[in-house]
């Protein structure tokens, strides 16, 4: 979720207490709730209901562009051989 297209895109800024903090939030306070983005800005604190509803739609639409192949997976490199089967 903090990726630099999310990051460069999105108003504001979020920590990553924040993002946590609203991923919890949203699994908590699903589609249906009423008053879901005044809750879950409730939940992150320090963010309106129209911010936290605008990163949700960023995350939605990077999460489209990766499920399209859009934005390439990282190659990550392990310093820990044993993780890689080495």
């Amino acid at each position: 979720m903090a990726s630099g297209f999310l990051q460069s895109r999105d108003a504001g800024s979020w920590t990553p207490k924040q993002n946590k903090l609203f991923e919890k939030a949203l699994a908590l306070y699903d589609k249906d709730t009423p008053e879901r983005w005044q809750n879950v800005a409730q939940a992150v604190g320090g963010k309106t209901a129209e911010e936290v509803k605008r990163h949700y739609e960023i995350l939605i639409e990077d999460l489209k562009h990766i499920e399209a192949g859009r934005i390439p997976i990282p190659n990550y490199k392990s310093s820990d051989s044993s993780i890689n089967g080495d």
